[in-house]
Formats: C-alpha cells, sequence, structure tokens
C-alpha cells in the first residue's frame, strides 16, 4: 500500500477514537449517570483529557492524514513527486501533536484511575449533608473491590469513573501508537516517496 493510503487509513482509524474520547469526558461530567453540582466532580475531568487531549488535537492529525493520498503540495517546481514528499513529511508534525494531546489524555487518566472518584459516604436516604471527598488512597480500591461501597453517592460513581476513564486510557495509548506509525509511514513517504516507485502518482 502506498503511504498515502496508508496514512488515510490511519486517519479513518483516529477520527472514531477521538468522538469516543470525547464522548467519555462528557459522561465524567455526570457521575454514575446523575446530575451532581459542578463542586462534586472530580477534578481530573476538568482536565478535559478526552476532549482536548485524545478529542480535538487528534481531530487536526486525522484530517491531515485523510488528505495525505490527494496532496502533492502543489507540486515542487512542477515536480508532484517532491510536493508529495513534502506533505508527508509535514504529516510527521501533525503526527507529534496528535501523540501529545493522547500522552495528556493518558496521564490524566492514569492519575484518575490511581486517585479515584470524588463521592459522599453518606446514604442517599440520610437527610444529613456530607462534603464529597476522595475515600482511596493510592489506587488502593483497585486491588479491593469490597471498598466500592464506601461510596454512597451517587450510585456505581466508582464503575463509571474507573469504565471511562480505563477506556480513555486504553484509546490513548492507540492513538499514540498509530501516530508512531504515521511518524514511520512519513519518514518512508518522504525519503521514497509515496509509493516507493512501486505505483503510479
Amino acid at each position: 500500500m502506498c503511504s498515502g493510503g496508508f496514512a488515510k487509513c490511519l486517519g479513518i482509524s483516529l477520527m472514531p477514537l477521538a468522538i469516543v474520547c470525547v464522548l467519555c469526558n462528557i459522561l465524567l461530567f455526570f457521575p454514575g449517570g446523575k446530575v451532581v453540582d459542578k463542586g462534586n466532580i472530580t477534578d481530573e475531568v476538568w482536565y478535559f483529557g478526552g476532549i482536548l487531549g485524545s478529542g480535538v488535537l487528534m481531530i487536526f492529525p486525522a484530517l491531515v492524514f485523510l488528505g495525505l493520498k490527494n496532496n502533492d503540495c502543489c507540486g515542487c517546481c512542477g515536480n508532484e513527486s517532491c510536493g508529495r514528499r513534502f506533505a508527508m513529511l509535514s504529516s510527521i508534525l501533525f503526527a507529534a501533536v496528535g501523540a501529545l494531546g493522547a500522552g495528556y489524555s493518558v496521564v490524566v487518566s492514569c492519575v484518575a484511575i490511581n486517585k479515584g472518584p470524588r463521592c459522599s459516604l453518606v446514604d442517599p436516604t440520610d437527610v444529613n449533608q456530607t462534603e464529597w471527598i476522595y475515600p482511596f488512597d493510592n489506587g488502593d480500591y483497585l486491588r479491593n473491590h469490597t471498598l466500592w461501597s464506601e461510596c454512597k453517592q451517587p450510585t456505581n460513581a466508582v464503575s463509571w469513573h474507573l469504565g471511562l476513564f480505563c477506556v480513555l486510557l486504553v484509546v490513548g495509548l492507540i492513538q499514540i501508537a498509530l501516530c508512531a506509525v504515521q511518524v514511520i509511514n512519513g519518514l518512508l513517504g518522504a525519503l521514497c516517496g509515496d509509493c516507493c516507485g512501486c505505483c503510479g502518482g
């Protein structure tokens, strides 16, 4: 497969992954699927790792990769191959931006998973009001699922928090891998030409 066509495949793969990350980050604003006060939302949700890092910053590289197959940068002194080589070389910069964005999302997700969700330890039927806290330390709840019951409000807060941040973590790692592949693909395309002489422009 030509390097431009391969880059297009990577772009097609990155777009739905970016959308998934944006949706996950939005859902994290509703812990346990419930509307809560802004001050009770886990801090790491406000870092927008899924919206900005793996979302917006990933859409730009994806769009660039999608257009590489037909992009000759208007040629280079009349040489279409030269223009395409430059386009492939420039894609490396966008791949790096995408990898940085995904890396940011991965770091935020790791911190959030280790820290655990913010929740209330008081049963929702209790009339007493209490401040929402982070009841877990250094990921201890990951090994001991019985601790999950400490979070009374909102219901299923731990599984909601853990599930969505794990999705962000895994998808972020996949995005980094795809961007790294495009760096290699871009270098090959810049050095060898779009198809390394195996097929026409």
